[in-house]
């Protein structure tokens, strides 16, 4: 796999064909994979919507991303709306920066600001001014520019305009071409954002050659290198995440480090001083690691993702496999299972009963399930932005799934609107962006992703489930909103099958 010589990324339903449209059970999702209906000559591939009410867009989605790296400034080039999502991500950057190091710096970003003039005329030199401005203006290290769909339609040569523009600035200029209309499969954008990252800034560092040469026993440092671990948090890992998984590696005897998001452009070059790569899920991180073994023969793993006992006992054990630390690894698990299942006991009566409704990205959901049985509920539906591959051995955590209704959808919260008046779950589990229309059920809310909480590790079960009590026990305010507001779907909507749109 060797993309780097191209100008932009494949779409991930070319590269993985990853499918976005499915409607059915946990056990027909299973049975397609094993029987490689998504893959290139699959059924799947090509299943699509006859009616699409909203879709993701891999541009915004590359943002979040984009806007966590430190010493940059962001160029959006496109209309001003296009650059808008960033407001959403000031919150979540400045928290993880912050928890990260206090005297971090914001996020500072700039739109070209596209109007109809420029989509006859060209937006190239609005590109132009954009760029020597903010090198003049903030002198950083880096200057991102992210690519939208309008200059992408009117044929702007953005390319040729940036490297042109390298001479004359002392900032790294790296594009990123992330059009939205490119790929129906928004995870697509972390692919487009590692692609501009191997191209400009992983290399081998020179200058640790020389401090090497003058400060370190070169033993000593092979040494530690043979006990460095990268672990990927592409931004739906928070701080407490981060702590709690060096603390379970280091437990182990290991050291860690955290790239891309929050980190510096000289971070990537010392990131090739490492034994093992670590993708805390497929979706994020394959078409980095596969390029990092390609080319500095750099092993990885892409497994499961930390969330839930099973999960995290099997992360930790794949991981420990590459250094020889089984034994350490089993006797580290053992204990933390002790201890977590004291802790957790006294909550159990609380969800007992409970039935449980998940949406979000397919493998952070299937995970998170793992809790739920755990804890004595029931799940009953899944609505997962997209499937491929890395879905697999997620599900093998699971019991008694197969009749799981699973809805297989980028945002299309109609869909998910008609699931939940059917299976009547107690409690829903979705990312804070869908909440505002899942709110409207008077159901009891719980996020499965937020920048300030612990999520991961041993814990992370913890954390989700003194979190999850109380939200079950507190839900006046989602009861008082069914009460007094209507989702906007009709009655004979709820009266269609939730998946009538959907073609095979």
């Amino acid at each position: 796999m060797n993309y780097l010589d191209a100008i932009s990324v494949p779409g991930r339903e070319d590269r993985h064909k990853t499918n976005t449209a499915f409607g059915g059970t946990s056990g027909k999702m299973k049975s397609c994979l094993k029987n490689g209906c998504f893959g290139k000559d699959g059924c799947l591939n090509l299943s699509s919507r006859s009616f699409s009410q909203t879709h993701g867009c891999q541009f915004n989605l590359s943002l979040g991303m984009l806007n966590s790296i430190r010493k940059a400034v962001i160029i959006k080039h496109g209309p001003v709306g296009c650059g808008i999502s960033s407001m959403g991500n000031i919150g979540v950057n400045k928290t993880l920066k912050q928890l990260r190091d206090p005297l971090a710096e914001g996020s500072i970003w700039i739109s070209t600001n596209l109007d109809e003039a420029d989509v006859i005329g060209g937006g190239e030199k609005k590109l132009r001014e954009a760029v020597l401005f903010a090198d003049k203006e903030f002198r950083p290290e880096t200057i991102i520019v992210t690519n939208g769909c309008v200059p992408a339609l009117i044929g702007d040569d953005v390319d040729n305009i940036l490297n042109d523009l390298q001479e004359q600035v002392a900032a790294v200029i790296v594009p990123i071409h992330c059009e939205g209309f490119k790929t129906k499969v928004m995870a697509t954008a972390y692919d487009a954002v590692y692609h501009g990252i191997l191209k400009k800034f992983v290399r081998l560092p020179e200058r640790e050659e020389f401090i090497v040469e003058r400060d370190l026993d070169e033993m000593e440092r092979q040494y530690r290198i043979s006990r460095n671990v990268n672990i990927f948090n592409v931004g739906s890992m928070s701080r407490p995440d981060e702590l709690e998984l060096q603390r379970i590696l280091t437990g182990i005897g290991l050291n860690v480090r955290f790239i891309p998001c929050y980190a510096e452009p000289d971070d990537f070059q010392y990131a090739l001083e490492t034994s093992l790569n670590v993708s805390i899920c497929g979706t994020h991180d394959d078409y980095f690691v596969e390029h990092l073994k390609t080319k500095y023969d750099i092993p990885f793993v892409i497994d499961t993702i930390p969330i839930g006992r099973k999960n995290t006992d099997r992360w930790v054990l794949k991981i420990a496999e590459n250094f020889g630390l089984e034994k350490e690894a089993q006797r580290f698990i053992a204990e933390e299972n002790r201890i977590l299942e004291a802790s957790i006991d006294k909550y159990r009566n609380v969800f007992k009963g409970k039935k449980v409704f998940l949406a979000g990205g397919e493998v952070r959901i299937i995970a998170t399930a793992e809790i739920i049985q755990d804890l004595g509920m029931e799940v009953v539906g899944f609505k997962a932005h997209h499937f491929d591959q890395f879905i697999e051995p997620i599900f093998e955590a699971l019991e008694n799934i197969d009749d799981v209704v699973i809805d297989v959808a980028t945002n299309q919260p109609f869909e998910q609107a008609n699931l939940v008046k059917r299976l009547k779950p107690d409690i829903l589990i979705t990312h804070v962006g869908g909440n505002n229309i899942a709110a409207k059920h008077g159901l009891p809310i719980f996020p499965l992703f937020g920048p300030a909480y612990n999520y991961m590790g041993y814990s992370g079960v913890f954390e989700i489930v003194r979190r999850l009590a109380r939200v079950i026990r507190n839900n006046q305010f989602n009861k008082n909103l069914a009460e007094n507001t209507e989702l906007p779907y009709k009655k004979e909507w709820y009266d269609k099958d939730p998946f009538t749109y959907i073609k095979e």
